[in-house]
C-alpha cells in the first residue's frame, strides 16, 4: 500500500492535501502544518469559509418562536430555549420572506412551492411529471465557485428516504419536497440518507473493485483504518506533536462513526453483500441517525473535501412520529393544529427538539480546531424552514437563524417586513467571497449582519 500526498495551488494560496490509501480506501486528512514549509503553514492558517444549511420540515409555531425584543440579550422563547447555551454563536433573523412561494394562480400547494423556493428564491413550476423547473440554489452557487478547490463540489444529506414518484402536494412533484438543493432549474440534487452510503462516498477511493475484494471489504470486521494502518504510522513519524494529536483525533472520529454505522447494521435489515446500492445501515434511532450524518458532514468539512453541504432533518411534508418524545402523532398532521392547544404543545415540543439537535451541532462544530479558530467560526450555518407558521403555510415570515462565519451572535435582527430571504443568501455568498451582486429576487445584501 502506498500513500499519495500532493500539494494543490490555487489563486487563494496553497492548500496541502494528504491522502492515506489502502484497499478501496482513500482517507483525506486535515491540514498538516508539519508537511509544508513555515511560510505555507502560515498561509494555511487562513482557512476557507464554508456553508452549511440545517433544514427542518413543516415550519414552527411562530408565536412561541419569535423573540419579543430585538438586539442583544433578547428573552429566549420556548422553541429557542434549547439554544440558550450557545446563544453567542447565532443570530435570530425575523421578517424574511419568499414571495416567489406564492401561488400566482397556481394550485394552493404550500409545501410544494415553499420547499423549492427556500434556497432558490424561485417560483416552482406546477407539475407532477418530469418537467420540473425551479432555479439554482444558493448552496450550488457556492459549490460551483469552490468546486475547483475541493474533492466534492457539495454534499447533500438527509434523514428520510425520498417520497415515491408522482405528486406529494397538490399538482407538485415529490421532487420539490425531497430536496432543497438545485444544481440548475431542471436538476434537483437528491439527499443521501444512509450513513454507509455517505461513508463510502467520502472514504472510498472511487475505483471499481472486483467482487472478491468487495466481499472481503464488506465482511471485514474491523475498520477501514486497518487498511491504512501502516501508512498512518509512517506518516505519524513525520509530524510534530500538534499534528500527531490532530491526526489521532481525526482518525478516532472516523473509527467512532464506523462503530455507530456497524451498530446500526445490526438493528436493521441484513444487507445483500453483493449489492452496495441497497440503502442499509439506517439507524432505527432517529437522533443517532441525525448525529451520525452530521458527524460525517463535519469530517468532510474539516478535511476540505467540500465547502458546501445541506442537511434535512426530514423531507418537507414529513409525517415522522417522534415517539422518543412521547408523541405518537405525525409531525405534518400536528403542524396543521387548527389552534388545538394539545396539538400546539406537541408541535412546540418537536420544534424545541429540533433546536436541541441544532445546539448539539453548533457545540460540536465549535470544538473542532480549524486553523487559528474552529470549524464553526469558518462556516456560515443557515438554519431554518421553508414556512413559518405551519398551520397557515405562511412563507412571508420565515424562522431563520444564522450561525458561525465569524459573525457576532446573541442578537435578534428584525428585518423590515417582507424582506426577501434572498437578501440573506446574497449576503452569505458575498461574505464567502463569491463574486455575485444579485441572487434570486434579492434587492440588496441584508443589513446589520456584521455590525
Amino acid at each position: 500500500m502506498k500513500s499519495n500526498r500532493s500539494c494543490k495551488f490555487t489563486d487563494q494560496g496553497v492548500t496541502r492535501r494528504a491522502f492515506l490509501k489502502g484497499l478501496g480506501v482513500s482517507v483525506t486528512l486535515p491540514v498538516m502544518e508539519s508537511l509544508v514549509s513555515k511560510a505555507q503553514a502560515q498561509t494555511l492558517e487562513n482557512r476557507p469559509k464554508r456553508l452549511t444549511v440545517f433544514y427542518s420540515p413543516n415550519g414552527v409555531r411562530m408565536q412561541r418562536y419569535t423573540p419579543a425584543e430585538t438586539g442583544v440579550n433578547y428573552t429566549m422563547t420556548p422553541v429557542l430555549q434549547p439554544l440558550s447555551g450557545v446563544r453567542d454563536k447565532f443570530t435570530v433573523i425575523s421578517g424574511l420572506a419568499h414571495y416567489q412561494a406564492s401561488a400566482f394562480g397556481d394550485p394552493p400547494a404550500g409545501h410544494g412551492r415553499s420547499c423549492p423556493a427556500f434556497l432558490t428564491g424561485a417560483h416552482a413550476k406546477a407539475t407532477e411529471g418530469s418537467d420540473i423547473y425551479c432555479g439554482i440554489s444558493a448552496d450550488q452557487v457556492a459549490a460551483q465557485f469552490f468546486a475547483k478547490d475541493t474533492q466534492l463540489a457539495s454534499l447533500e444529506l438527509g434523514i428520510e428516504p425520498p417520497s415515491l414518484l408522482g405528486s406529494c402536494d397538490i399538482n407538485y412533484s415529490c421532487t420539490y419536497t425531497n430536496t432543497i438543493s438545485w444544481k440548475s432549474p431542471t436538476q434537483a440534487l437528491p439527499a443521501m440518507v444512509a450513513p454507509s452510503d455517505v461513508f463510502e462516498h467520502l472514504f472510498g477511493d472511487g475505483n471499481t473493485i472486483d467482487e472478491a475484494t468487495r466481499q472481503m471489504r464488506l465482511a471485514h470486521k474491523g475498520s477501514i483504518l486497518d487498511f491504512i494502518h501502516d501508512e498512518a504510522k509512517r506518516l505519524n513519524r513525520n509530524l510534530g506533536s500538534h499534528d500527531r494529536h490532530k491526526l489521532d483525533q481525526y482518525l478516532e472520529s472516523i473509527r467512532d462513526v464506523e462503530r455507530r454505522i456497524s451498530k446500526a447494521r445490526k438493528t436493521t435489515i441484513e444487507m445483500n453483500l453483493a449489492d452496495l446500492s441497497v440503502p442499509a445501515n439506517i439507524p432505527n434511532d432517529y437522533e443517532e441517525h441525525v448525529k451520525i450524518m452530521l458527524d460525517l458532514q463535519m469530517l468532510a468539512l474539516q478535511t476540505d473535501m467540500t465547502r458546501v453541504s445541506t442537511f434535512m432533518l426530514g423531507r418537507e411534508l414529513s409525517n415522522h412520529a417522534y415517539t422518543n418524545l412521547g408523541i405518537p402523532d405525525g409531525h405534518h398532521a400536528l403542524s396543521h393544529h387548527a389552534n388545538d392547544p394539545d396539538k400546539i404543545d406537541k408541535l412546540v415540543k418537536i420544534n424545541a427538539y429540533h433546536m436541541q439537535l441544532f445546539a448539539d451541532y453548533l457545540e460540536k462544530m465549535a470544538s473542532i480546531p480549524d486553523g487559528e479558530s474552529n470549524l464553526l467560526d469558518n462556516t456560515f450555518v443557515i438554519r431554518g424552514a421553508c414556512i413559518g407558521e405551519s398551520n397557515d403555510h405562511d412563507h412571508m415570515d420565515l424562522p431563520i437563524l444564522l450561525a458561525g462565519g465569524g459573525l457576532p451572535g446573541n442578537r435578534h435582527i428584525a428585518a423590515e417586513k417582507y424582506t426577501p430571504m434572498c437578501n440573506l443568501l446574497l449576503s452569505v455568498l458575498q461574505n464567502m467571497g463569491v463574486p455575485i451582486e444579485q441572487f434570486g429576487d434579492s434587492n440588496g445584501p441584508l443589513a446589520g449582519l456584521t455590525a
